[in-house]
């Protein structure tokens, strides 16, 4: 049952990708679902609704609730996302290079549709209109299976896309989404799908994730962990290091970018332990610190181990650890972080450089909040999730990152010798 019903996704979604369409038609679609995504708000929430109920009698967490949860501006600002996408240069057919060599090949690499894409992801409906914009924008036709807890929410934010598909007479085959919560299904499309499915793409917690690079014989874009930093330096202007790592860690932290671990240079722990983590402490954010922090912060604190730094909360909980100076913090941040996204904050332009450069995280940012980790802040209209492996793409995967490209030559008959 699973092998036949995913089978013919990927046949249909094949079809999908024998049409390439050009950027007025992608457009005129992703426009057509932005007018049936408002036209439909009531339906939307009602099918949120059921969502949400079902989560709360599953004893789920309440930031995650939070994240499942839709009301009229957060719809607004789904479909602010999916405008965003419209206005961005289509990715697909673009002179890369271009050159011409001695041997009489002229030659030009262009980009491409990377193929099909299956994304697995959890909670938020808003991962449904985002991705199937950026998919279809990026010429990729796209398999969605979305949690079970967002089920509902997820099933008519893609039927409404594929409404808009058939009203422009597009295959409609270019969105697709498992209508079912089966968990066997997500093995059998990581394992047995590589005949239709180019890449995966997971985009949840770390047990969705660590599962996806566990059985897939197929590409994964993703990243397991955020275990985010943010390194107060010793230049660093306290007033400065007290907002943005406020914000950096009780914004949202139910998000992948949150900072879960502040090292604090130990030149400055007496004047800024008590600023900093105070102000977090009186905001309901728990402290998990090291022997000299304890020592230092007149407030409630826990002692910390050596797991809390390897520790992902994505709730109000932080580990704090005082460094000896700034290669103390990078050797830190590069032996227990995830290569997510890691912060500096200093007035010294040398640190900062340096902080930069050696850190192996896919963000690395000076004087800024890691909630700032997420395409539609970095301008690629939303994202289809952050990647922190080596190669490429790393950091927020949008518009630019769904493609591949080709070499396109030609030589006016030239032989090779």
């Amino acid at each position: 049952m699973i092998q036949q019903m995913l089978t013919s996704i990927g046949k249909k979604s094949k079809s999908a990708l024998a049409h390439q369409l050009d950027t007025k038609k992608k457009n005129k679609v992703l426009i057509d679902y932005c007018t049936l995504i408002k036209k439909n708000q009531k339906l939307i929430l009602i099918a949120n609704k059921k969502d949400v109920n079902r989560s709360i009698n599953k004893g789920i967490k309440k930031n995650l609730i939070d994240r499942l949860i839709l009301n009229e501006n957060k719809i607004d600002s789904m479909i602010s996302s999916i405008k965003s996408v419209i206005k961005l240069r289509d990715p697909t057919n673009r002179v890369l290079e271009k050159w011409k060599r001695p041997n009489g090949l002229s030659i030009s690499k262009v980009s491409i549709p990377i193929g099909i894409i299956a994304v697995i992801y959890e909670s938020r409906p808003n991962v449904t209109s985002d991705v199937a914009s950026l998919c279809f924008k990026s010429g990729n036709p796209v398999i969605l299976r979305g949690g079970s807890e967002a089920f509902f929410s997820n099933k008519i934010l893609s039927k409404l896309f594929r409404d808009s598909l058939k009203k422009n007479n597009i295959n409609e085959n270019y969105v697709q989404f498992i209508d079912s919560t089966n968990r066997n299904i997500v093995d059998y499309l990581l394992s047995k799908m590589d005949k239709y499915v180019d890449v995966v793409i997971p985009r949840g917690g770390k047990n969705l994730v660590k599962k996806v690079q566990k059985l897939s014989n197929l590409p994964v874009i993703g990243h397991l962990e955020g275990v985010c930093h943010t390194y107060v330096d010793k230049n660093a202007n306290l007033n400065t290091a007290k907002k943005i790592i406020f914000n950096a860690k009780l914004r949202n932290t139910a998000i992948c970018g949150a900072t879960e671990t502040i090292l604090v240079h130990q030149k400055i722990l007496k004047k800024s332990c008590n600023i900093i983590l105070k102000h977090l402490e009186d905001h309901g954010c728990k402290i998990i610190g090291d022997n000299r922090i304890k020592k230092n912060y007149k407030g409630k604190i826990i002692r910390a181990t050596n797991k809390d730094w390897s520790k992902e909360y994505l709730s109000a909980t932080v580990s704090v650890k005082c460094v000896r100076d700034i290669n103390d913090a990078i050797n830190h941040i590069n032996k227990y972080g995830t290569m997510h996204t890691d912060s500096i904050i200093t007035m010294n332009k040398k640190s900062a450089k340096k902080f930069l450069n050696e850190v192996k995280s896919s963000i690395a940012m000076h004087n800024t909040s890691t909630q700032f980790a997420d395409g539609g802040e970095f301008g690629f209209g939303g994202e289809v999730g952050i990647s922190t492996s080596k190669l490429p793409p790393r950091g927020p995967v949008g518009l630019n990152q769904l493609v591949s490209y080709k070499y396109q030559i030609t030589s006016g008959g030239r032989i090779r010798k």
